[in-house]
């Protein structure tokens, strides 16, 4: 059977690459000089490792819940690593409010899950992007942006530009797997493919390396989740 991809090309790209993204699509990182028939023959040698990463049973493992699920009291919510009450109130709050339990206006009607999204990205906004200055500082480099981004199956990303980038659903993860997170990006500055030297400038900063790893395998999908 053949396996469907899809080439990136990049000029300032020296080595090929492949992916595989949480929604199974294999992605190829290749150099503007390589042809396709060069290409399709290294994902062919690649072959059986691509059907083992797409048929990965934690990665890919059945939501827990049906998606859609009414936003209603008693329901909960991740939120740093930990999952959270949630609470309709009917009193004169206008906006979300968080005391070890989300507190949601009930007169928000079929518009909470916009509004307890917004909450989120505000919430990642004000933990991630400073704490990604703080890994750069202590890292050696400087990225050129940091921005939250909605990018359901890919919880990072650094780009030529030296953009950093990360998905606002990491603030429904513990702390240090967002450090994780960031770092992994952050070093890419440095190191732009999955090298030993990579692996080792990540494991510089981050202690819990492999829990942390463990830690979005065996919960990953539940953050794609809307709640």
């Amino acid at each position: 059977m053949d396996l469907a991809y899809t080439i990136r090309r990049s000029a300032k790209r020296r080595k090929l690459t492949i992916t595989v993204e949480r929604d199974r699509s294999i992605v190829v990182h290749a150099p503007e000089g390589i042809s396709d028939a060069k290409i399709r023959q290294i994902v062919d040698l690649k072959r059986q490792w691509l059907y083992e990463k797409i048929g990965h049973p934690q990665k890919y493992q059945e939501l827990p819940h049906p998606p859609g699920k009414e936003l209603v009291s008693g329901e909960s919510a991740f939120y740093l690593g930990r999952q959270y009450r949630i609470e309709l109130v009917k009193t004169e709050i206008t906006e979300i409010q968080f005391t070890q339990r989300f507190l949601i206006p009930a007169g928000e009607g079929g518009k909470r899950f916009e509004t307890l999204r917004e909450w989120f990205i505000d919430k990642a906004k004000e933990k991630i992007i400073p704490r990604a200055r703080q890994h750069a500082h202590a890292l050696g480099v400087e990225a050129a942006e940091v921005k939250i981004v909605d990018n359901r199956y890919r919880w990072g990303s650094c780009t030529l530009k030296n953009n950093v980038n990360f998905n606002w659903r990491l603030i429904k993860a513990p702390m240090f797997v967002i450090d994780y997170v960031i770092v992994h990006e952050l070093a890419h500055l440095i190191e732009p493919n999955h090298t030993p030297r990579f692996w080792n400038i990540v494991k510089s900063q981050i202690t819990h390396l492999d829990k942390a790893k463990q830690w979005l395998k065996a919960h990953g999908q539940l953050l794609e989740q809307e709640l």
